[in-house]
């Protein structure tokens, strides 16, 4: 399977050459960055110390060598990788987040000439946690308080995390309520009692964490948390390629890693 990458010499970017490099049935065809970029021009793999023959470029049309793109950039360049990958009937894996509504209804439409897995994080382990929240909103319906914790590096740019948002998500979803309804997104001065049933979120950024989320069901004499911390970024390269084979033989629709991981 013929595999793009976006991003290509970016931290995501050189994280997922790597994982497909490693693979036996992905072969790695075509590798994006911005104009300007210090690596275009460049092997993909020169920082593996291999020799691909595929040169990091900004010309969209590299993207046609593929059968899957996958995208960990930022929203407006993911939506014209978008629009390049409809015109030339590639697939893509989208795991970049930030997007407005008007970019999701534009990967919803997307979604009618191409097949795309487009989650707020690829990994494995964060998606089974997701399942594992649904479980526990649920269970704990009443009588106890939610808060949504998130830290990540200082270069981030969106907050909350769209991971978090996902996580608040699942949980309004299993009480039956839309998010926006009941979240609380910040909190400052004279804030009075907490009012029940709203979704707390907490912010951190600073360093280099990659990525670390808590939820807490806080009840009466007792709490329950529910945590992912990432040390690497190597489950969601992992999570990503498990997502582009998902897609291969399908020639459109629109797809979450709940749907892949057959959860």
């Amino acid at each position: 399977m013929r595999i793009a990458i976006a991003g290509a010499s970016g931290r995501m970017g050189r994280m997922l050459i790597e994982a497909v490099s490693q693979s036996s049935d992905l072969k790695l065809t075509a590798a994006l960055d911005i104009a300007g970029a210090p690596m275009l021009g460049q092997d993909a793999c020169g920082f593996l110390g291999q020799n691909s023959g595929v040169l990091i470029t900004d010309q969209l049309s590299a993207i046609q060598q593929a059968d899957c793109l996958i995208d960990f950039t930022r929203p407006e360049g993911s939506l014209e990788h978008l629009a390049a990958c409809v015109q030339y009937g590639v697939n893509m894996v989208i795991g970049t987040t930030g997007f407005d509504e008007a970019g999701k209804a534009a990967i919803t439409q997307a979604s009618e000439s191409i097949g795309i897995v487009f989650a707020p994080n690829m990994s494995v382990g964060v998606n089974a946690t997701l399942k594992l929240l649904d479980m526990a909103a649920r269970i704990l319906n009443s009588g106890y308080d939610v808060e949504v914790f998130e830290a990540h590096h200082r270069h981030k740019v969106d907050a909350p995390s769209g991971t978090a948002l996902k996580m608040g998500e699942t949980i309004a979803q299993a009480w039956g309520k839309p998010l926006d309804e009941i979240a609380t997104w910040t909190r400052h001065g004279h804030t009075g009692p907490r009012k029940t049933g709203e979704i707390g979120f907490s912010v951190v950024r600073g360093g280099d964490i990659v990525g670390d989320h808590t939820v807490f069901f806080c009840g009466t004499g007792e709490r329950i948390e529910i945590s992912h911390r990432s040390s690497s970024r190597a489950g969601y390269a992992e999570g990503s390629l498990r997502a582009a084979r998902f897609l291969e033989g399908k020639r459109k629709g629109l797809f979450d890693m709940q749907t892949v991981l057959g959860l």
